[in-house]
């Protein structure tokens, strides 16, 4: 009897252990899922990189002259041009500037500031009009070089004044909503309650 009771007690042992052992097992299967998840999903919104919210097109024109002086300082040569610069400018947001943390345990992420709008990309299309060389002082290869990079620079510092950056404020939300889907996507939710939003906004946000 004392054999028979021992046998029963070592099958129950037997099989709250293995019950141990495997429901240890299954949380460590499923927490190491939930780990993974969350790496999946904050490289999924980093691989986005940079989202472009607005574009704007410039069209400038721009007096570009320049003096070489030659024979001890005694002569001077001057080469000027006239350049139409139209441009297309990208304003958006670097998503890699984002606040981003993971919450295993309720399967979320935590947005928790959300970077300004910048200029991601400046394309211009340069054209020469009435181009006059000096003497000893004409227009070289080098010159393009220096006058695409000032006409990316000219349309820069147009774009504060042209409301770009106030617009693409604006669409912000809708690159919040944008993270939302991406996050959306494996199950979890995105938590931006730490931004600091007006009710309209979250209205939006939440329709």
């Amino acid at each position: 009897m004392d054999g028979f009771i021992e046998a029963i007690l070592g099958l129950l042992l037997g099989v709250v252990l293995t019950y141990w052992v495997y429901g240890l097992f299954n949380q460590k299967r499923k927490k190491e899922l939930v780990q993974h998840q969350s790496t999946v999903i904050l490289d999924k919104i980093k691989s986005v990189c940079k989202l472009v919210s607005v574009e704007g097109d410039f069209a400038e024109i721009y007096s570009y002259e320049n003096i070489k002086e030659g024979f001890m300082k005694v002569l001077s040569s001057k080469k000027k041009a006239l350049v139409v610069i139209n441009a297309k400018a990208q304003v958006g947001y670097d998503l890699k500037k984002l606040l981003l943390k993971a919450d295993l345990d309720k399967k979320r992420i935590v947005l928790s500031e959300f970077p300004e709008p910048e200029v991601l990309s400046i394309e211009p299309d340069i054209q020469f009009y009435d181009i006059k060389n000096g003497l000893f002082n004409s227009f070289s290869s080098e010159d393009l070089t220096d006058l695409n990079a000032k006409a990316k620079e000219h349309i820069r510092e147009k774009i504060p004044e042209s409301g770009l950056l106030d617009t693409a404020k604006r669409e912000a939300l809708e690159a919040v909503l944008i993270i939302e889907k991406i996050v959306e996507t494996i199950g979890w939710k995105l938590d931006y309650s730490a931004l600091d939003l007006s009710n309209k906004e979250k209205q939006f946000l939440e329709s």
